[in-house]
């Protein structure tokens, strides 16, 4: 394993960039010894180039790689000791499930009973032994991207393993139980993993942290936990969550913010930001109350444990969660914003921070 380190990375798949040019704009960011990361954004966001400029495939136009401090930048995968899992199985299927695992670790020269007991623990672990005399080709969806992740996982002298979008082609009711065994996978081999998905759900259920990318800039690493509570910038709140992130328009007056001349208190002072001011505020954290933003009701549906109640108050949709079973009045209503969450954002950044 190895720590890495993206120093003022940027790169450009054109000659003679200009600025807008860039699929990534400049990155400075590190990932430490045996971390589960995510890359967590929209297609064409730059996190697919990022993983390619990490594993060696694709050489940077700016900046450095550096793995436990040297600079890797030019070197081949194989020379960065880099397994890497990619969206659709890559697997030899003329062979076994089991001379598949075992192929890595023969083409490095590992002795017969070393790479038995290897193949054995991550089949146990993969729970693919009952099928380790199959052959490949005879496999469903599910079990060759068990089998491709098991390739990249059966050595233990990576340095790290790179996942690309690799639930993709996966069935929906077969991605939690793979999520999940991956997570396992982690916990059990310590190995530094780095997945790339578009999916907030994976993202969030497999990495310790998330790095969240948006037009090739990072907009935010973080926690999921840090990520709901306190995003950084608009887009995190609008990408993660289910909905997003209530938007509101407002005006600052002696350091406090103000929507449709009602006064909202924060969880943070800002001043008086100078910019496109709007006050944000998760459906979590929004309720019914006696006082407060005048609403009025205009739709409600079902969201399994709660229900989603829109509202706007003047033009301005605003979204809140109810728990339920709980009573929801009809008509018109009034809101309170639980003030530990609420914050007030600058051009998109939160006020204050960037």
């Amino acid at each position: 394993m190895a720590r890495i380190t993206l120093d003022k990375l940027r790169h450009s798949y054109v000659p003679n960039p200009s600025e807008t040019d860039y699929a990534l704009k400049e990155i400075d960011l590190s990932w430490d010894d045996g971390g589960a990361y995510a890359l967590l954004g929209p297609s064409g966001c730059g996190k697919t180039t990022l993983l390619n400029i990490i594993s060696g495939l694709l050489t940077p136009s700016e900046g450095r790689v550096l793995f436990d401090g040297a600079d890797v930048t030019t070197r081949s995968p194989a020379d960065r000791n880099i397994a890497q899992v990619f969206q659709f199985p890559v697997i030899y299927d003329t062979m076994t499930v089991y001379d598949n695992l075992a192929f890595p670790l023969r083409n490095r020269g590992m002795g017969r009973t070393e790479i038995d007991t290897r193949v054995l623990e991550i089949a146990e672990m993969l729970e693919v032994t009952p099928i380790l005399k199959r052959r490949a080709s005879g496999l469903g969806p599910d079990d060759k991207q068990k089998l491709s992740m098991g390739r990249g996982l059966v050595r233990n002298d990576v340095n790290a393993v790179l996942f690309d979008e690799p639930l993709t082609v996966i069935d929906p009711h077969l991605k939690w139980k793979l999520r999940s065994k991956l997570k396992e996978l982690h916990q059990n081999l310590a190995l530094t993993m780095i997945y790339v998905t578009h999916d907030q759900t994976e993202a969030l259920t497999f990495a310790d942290r998330v790095v969240v990318m948006d037009e090739g800039v990072v907009v935010q690493i973080g926690t999921p936990q840090e990520l709901f509570e306190r995003p950084m910038h608009t887009f995190v709140g609008h990408f993660i969550g289910s909905p997003g992130m209530n938007l509101l328009p407002c005006e600052m007056s002696g350091g406090g913010a103000l929507f449709n001349g009602q006064p909202v208190a924060l969880a943070e002072e800002v001043g008086d930001p100078a910019g496109r001011l709007e006050i944000g505020v998760r459906p979590e954290f929004v309720s019914f109350a006696p006082n407060g933003i005048p609403a009025e009701i205009t739709r409600v549906s079902d969201a399994g444990r709660h229900r989603l109640v829109e509202t706007r108050a003047g033009d301005t949709p605003i979204k809140l969660l109810v728990p339920d079973g709980a009573e929801i009045p009809e008509g018109q209503v009034h809101l309170a914003f639980d003030p530990a969450f609420t914050r007030v954002y600058v051009d998109g950044w939160l006020g204050g921070a960037h």
